[in-house]
């Protein structure tokens, strides 16, 4: 199986876990969508904003001691976006609407992220 398709897999299992995720996609730290369920024009929009949202949550967990950075998480009124570390050089992002069961996504997303770094 490439590692185009495993990551794809795992997208597909994170949706399954938990179906009230919107949209799930992966990008390279340089912003790049890899693997998406977004439509395709907010795919390359989302994917450059979660490899920035996750640039700035590096240098600011590194300057107030917080440890290595494992999640950004952004709750609008309608919503979540969470950004997720995938490795050193992914990122996975994962929309939710308002009043998902943010642990359970945490509980699911953080295991992709997991299985994301070990495919890349």
């Amino acid at each position: 199986m490439t590692k185009s398709a495993q990551i794809e897999e795992v997208l597909r299992n994170l949706k399954a876990a938990v179906p009230e995720i919107r949209g799930a996609l992966v990008a390279t730290t340089d912003g790049l969508p890899v693997a998406t369920d977004f439509p395709e024009g907010e795919a390359a929009r989302i994917a450059a904003m979660a490899a920035t949202a996750l640039g700035l949550g590096k240098r600011i967990a590194q300057s107030t001691a917080l440890g290595g950075l494992e999640e950004v998480v952004v709750r609008g009124a309608e919503g979540y976006l969470v950004v997720y570390s995938a490795g050193a050089q992914a990122v996975l992002a994962v929309s939710a609407p308002a009043g998902a069961n943010l642990g359970l996504i945490h509980l699911e997303a953080r295991g992709a992220a997991r299985s994301i770094a070990n495919v890349l």
